[in-house]
């Protein structure tokens, strides 16, 4: 039997994991009682748009799980290969080779990871697959007429409704928790190689740009960290105020688990289980406050379960058909300005600044700075989508669409297409004293609070030369979006 990891980094909660352990071979009785595998495909990766930074962090926890199956006698090969045509080819030899065994994996959502599984088992392979990636298997919230839900509200009533009467499947830990941390995070680190996809930058803006996020990277702790000290840290002490403080990016109220999400190192169902622990009745109380941190993972469950249902949004298109075939007046100009934080209004640069910088941005941000690429400069909400994937750590192909779609209205339960975020009052409301602007946009470090964020008046009044002006006009803006959507 050969146990095949790929995007389900961990050894806590994997259910591949626990059948392979349960139904390895008797004959494996070596020094190194079966094996595992996983390939790094950096070819196929940047051909999804994979970031620097989230393929550096993937490396960098190959370790830490090659250490963790050791303590379970499971040997971890990592193999390099380009492609997934590259993995079918390998892997058929190397289950002929050990006697035509069983393949073990968890499951992938997207499309070409689903047809790569398919060719194998047309082709005749054993491959056992388990579902590891959503709290609700997929397939089991569907509306009374059998089918996939389109409104997020009613999907999480049915959500809660099913946890409640069934519970939900978590495989607890299989070795000491403490094991892990006796190898030091920098021990564990692995040497990252990545190279840039360089489309829309000069190549050197690109290598620099990558190595800067590798160098990031480092700033992300493994899980084994994450476990022992910030998921601990974060239920007893942002929990009760998660609801209050999430949405000000000046304040570090959110989790920051999603990198560990997105590359399979923490489970959501641990996630929740814990939750459970301290909070026993917290799903039947959905409406306080303290609630509001177990809906982010509901709402990862939504996307994950809508691509499941309609697997065609992998493939760039419209949730909602009718704008299927909207000509977009896209503009590049624009567009690279919006890229670099250079469009003219603080909040937005400063949170593009914040992404190209760390490879992160806070949730509200991202959802100030797609209503702006989609609505204020009428760009294909695409191309902000493929931005994201090509940048963020934890670029996530459900959760990224589904954010993209919902911003440019075209997407699930998405904002109407008349509700334009207002991105001065954004910046008011939510950066209230300009600390987020100033740490990412330095030039206007010295404006005054009630200037910063719309300085434009102020900097003319000053004589200065220190900001570009607005690209565009925010009422003029929102004309010719409601025209355009209409």
């Amino acid at each position: 039997m050969i146990l095949w990891f790929r995007n389900d980094l961990r050894t806590h909660d994997n259910p591949a994991l626990q059948y392979f352990l349960t139904h390895r071979s008797e004959s494996d009785s070596g020094s190194i009682q079966g094996k595992a595998i996983f390939f790094v495909c950096e070819k196929q990766w940047l051909k999804h748009d994979w970031s620097a930074i989230k393929i550096d962090l993937i490396k960098r926890h190959l370790k830490l799980l090659a250490f963790e199956l050791k303590q379970l006698n499971i040997q971890l090969d990592i193999v390099e290969l380009d492609d997934f045509a590259q993995q079918g080819k390998y892997l058929t030899e190397l289950v002929s080779s050990n006697g035509n065994c069983e393949l073990v994996a968890n499951q992938e959502l997207e499309v070409n990871e689903q047809a790569r599984d398919q060719l194998l088992l047309n082709n005749g392979i054993k491959l056992t697959l388990f579902e590891s990636d959503v709290i609700v298997p997929k397939g089991k919230v569907l509306n009374q007429s059998g089918e996939m839900y389109k409104v997020f509200t009613p999907f999480k009533r049915a959500w809660l409704k099913y946890v409640r009467d069934y519970g939900f499947d978590y495989f607890h830990k299989l070795i000491n928790s403490d094991v892990s941390l006796t190898a030091s995070q920098d021990k564990l680190d692995l040497d990252s190689k990545t190279k840039p996809k360089a489309e829309d930058k000069t190549a050197d803006d690109a290598t620099d740009q990558t190595a800067n996020q590798i160098l990031m990277s480092k700033s992300w702790p493994l899980a084994n960290i994450i476990e022992h000290q910030v998921i601990p840290d974060f239920i007893q002490d942002k929990l009760p105020y998660y609801d209050a403080d999430r949405d000000f990016p000046g304040i570090k109220a959110t989790s920051g688990l999603s990198p560990y999400l997105a590359i399979g190192a923490i489970s959501p169902r641990y996630l929740l289980r814990l939750i459970l622990n301290h909070y026993p009745d917290i799903l039947m109380a959905p409406d306080l406050p303290l609630f509001t941190w177990v809906n982010e993972l509901i709402w990862r469950d939504f996307y994950r379960h809508l691509i499941f249902h309609n697997p065609r949004l992998c493939k760039h298109q419209s949730f909602n058909l009718k704008y299927q075939g909207a000509v977009w007046p896209h503009n590049d100009v624009y567009f690279k300005a919006w890229c670099n934080g250079q469009t003219g209004y603080p909040i937005v640069d400063a949170a593009m600044r914040q992404l190209n910088q760390t490879g992160w941005m806070h949730n509200r941000l991202r959802m100030i700075v797609a209503s702006f690429l989609t609505k204020h400069l009428l760009i294909d909400w695409r191309c902000g989508e493929k931005y994201f994937m090509q940048t963020l750590i934890d670029g996530d192909l459900a959760a990224n669409n589904g954010g993209w779609q919902w911003a440019a209205s075209t997407g699930c339960d998405a904002q109407p297409y008349f509700r334009i975020f207002n991105p001065i009052l954004q910046s008011k409301r939510f950066d209230p004293n300009g600390d987020f602007i100033r740490k990412y946009v330095p030039e206007l470090v010295e404006v005054p609070t009630k200037e910063i964020h719309f300085p434009h008046g102020y900097i003319e009044k000053q004589n200065l030369d220190m900001y570009w002006p607005a690209i565009v006009d925010h009422k003029e803006a929102r004309e010719a979006a409601l025209s355009f959507y209409k």
